[in-house]
């Protein structure tokens, strides 16, 4: 089964969005081992779209749009979908019905404009949209059937899963299974894992399968790392995958820190949860995506006690108990005034962990402190303020996990260092 996906939009074309549905729709065909063969996107021009759709048709098997299904007159996708191949447009009066009933339930008369989002082509089945005002729709044309969604990520989301994952599961017929996972890593570059990497990537290694893809991606800070195996069973692709991983987190040790979704912070709290720690943070530079970071966390509480954005020397001095005499003598970034924030912190919230960041123009030292020892490094990040910004709070994080795992707290490999 061949999946092609196709955005629409001015706005995407623009570069004004990022165009996540892209990777969003890709990654669940993916759950059901359906390879996306083809990407692309069009502006909100007619012979664009139209060539696209003929396009698509002529070569995948599933096409999923998003986009265009608005009630101006710049949304076309349904009336020059249909027009591709030759379908007319109906009024499907209970998608009508069911704009009148959202616009009645929010205290408003519906706008003329929108009934428009109540016609679809001859042939269509509808997919009702439970959180938004543009029903999607499938089709079969040519070879492909077409599944169309509004662009908007949230309402996307839900259809994709409720309303075209089932129906893709139920034409899938029986053949080659395809399983991929996501390893998380930070601390080494995408040219250093791809070159610790070789043979695996290859499938040249005794432990694995030659039927496998290794695939590399950046998110800043963080690298990725896509592995990626066919099987004649859902079970032989699952065991290859099972493999591969191993092999990887074993070449790797803890330079792989998560799988899937989890997101460092995830699983430092995770960490903390289970080894029973709490943690405090004390930040200057960061000013307080640390803090924000673990709070991101659902449940955070049960671990994260609280944090301090010292900004100037005198909330150092003030909230984190950082000497006057060593501002003075040191200066605000610089090892001993991170370690006694650090150590202030803890001190404050009565932490068993405690972390503290401080820097200025590229420069900056991070600390960790815990019972009988406090660690601090000193950085050079050559990048603009948000990345190092970014960079320094993923350092503070990795730190704690580290320690919770036994692990060197090791500098990143990933950008220069002064020592």
């Amino acid at each position: 089964m061949k999946a092609e996906i196709l955005t629409i939009g001015d706005e995407v074309m623009r570069g004004e969005i990022v165009d996540s549905n892209k990777s969003f729709l890709a990654d669940r065909l993916l759950t059901l081992d359906v390879e996306t063969r083809f990407h692309a996107s069009v502006r909100d021009e007619p012979d664009d779209m139209r060539d696209a759709f003929r396009r698509a048709a002529e070569r995948s098997d599933v096409v999923l749009v998003s986009g265009g299904l608005g009630p101006t007159r710049d949304d076309l996708t349904t009336e020059i979908l249909a027009a591709s191949f030759g379908r007319k447009l109906s009024l499907h009066e209970p998608s009508r019905e069911a704009l009148v009933r959202f616009y009645e339930a929010v205290g408003r008369e519906m706008p003329p404009n929108n009934v428009k989002q109540a016609y679809f082509p001859e042939g269509a089945e509808v997919l009702p949209n439970p959180v938004g005002t543009a029903p999607g729709f499938a089709l079969e044309a040519g070879r492909a059937v077409f599944y169309v969604l509004p662009g908007v990520p949230r309402e996307l989301v839900k259809m994709m899963d409720e309303q075209v994952l089932p129906r893709i599961a139920a034409r899938r017929g029986a053949g080659e299974v395809v399983r991929a996972r996501l390893l998380r890593t930070f601390g080494t570059g995408e040219s250093a894992l791809d070159d610790a990497l070789q043979d695996i990537a290859r499938g040249g290694y005794a432990a694995g399968p030659s039927d496998v893809i290794l695939g590399f991606r950046t998110a800043f800070p963080d690298n990725y790392l896509r592995p990626l195996a066919r099987g004649a069973s859902a079970a032989e692709a699952d065991a290859k995958l099972d493999r591969v991983c191993a092999a990887i987190r074993e070449r790797l040790g803890a330079v792989v820190y998560g799988e899937g979704d989890d997101t460092l912070e995830v699983v430092v709290g995770r960490l903390l949860r289970e080894r029973g720690k709490t943690l405090a943070a004390a930040e200057s530079c960061t000013g307080g995506l640390v803090a924000q970071k673990i709070t991101a966390v659902a449940g955070a509480s049960d671990y994260f006690l609280g944090g301090v954005v010292a900004y100037a020397n005198a909330a150092k001095e003030s909230l984190l108990g950082v000497p006057r005499e060593l501002l003075a003598e040191h200066g605000a970034v610089s090892e001993p005034v991170a370690r006694a924030m650090a150590e202030g912190a803890r001190a404050r919230f009565r932490a068993d962990l405690a972390l503290a960041t401080t820097g200025i123009s590229g420069l900056v030292f991070v600390a960790f402190a815990e019972a009988g020892r406090t660690h601090v490094d000193r950085f050079v990040f050559p990048l603009d303020r948000e990345r190092h910004r970014m960079l320094t709070a993923q350092v503070a994080l990795d730190w704690v996990r580290r320690a919770l795992l036994g692990e060197p707290l090791v500098a990143p490999q990933l950008m220069r260092r002064k020592a």
